[in-house]
């Protein structure tokens, strides 16, 4: 194999070229600024992650499904 001339011009897709005009240029960076909250909504916003919090904290646990598996071949 013989080398490669690296100051040789890339080919170029046709295809490629014909539809580069459609193609639409995307912002890179998205600045996302969350709004300001009032006092109730702050209030309520609190409110409602306490209430998750104290969900998740307190549901009762489901065991892993091996667990019921094992548990109900035992049974029979």
């Amino acid at each position: 194999m013989g080398k490669k001339n690296k100051n040789k011009a890339k080919k170029t897709n046709p295809k490629k070229e014909r539809y580069l005009k459609f193609r639409k240029e995307k912002n890179t960076a998205m600045i996302l600024d969350m709004p300001d909250l009032t006092d109730e909504q702050q209030k309520e916003k609190q409110e409602a992650e306490e209430k998750l919090s104290r969900f998740f904290r307190f549901r009762p646990k489901v065991p892993p499904r091996e667990i019921r598996e094992r548990k109900a071949l035992s049974k029979r």
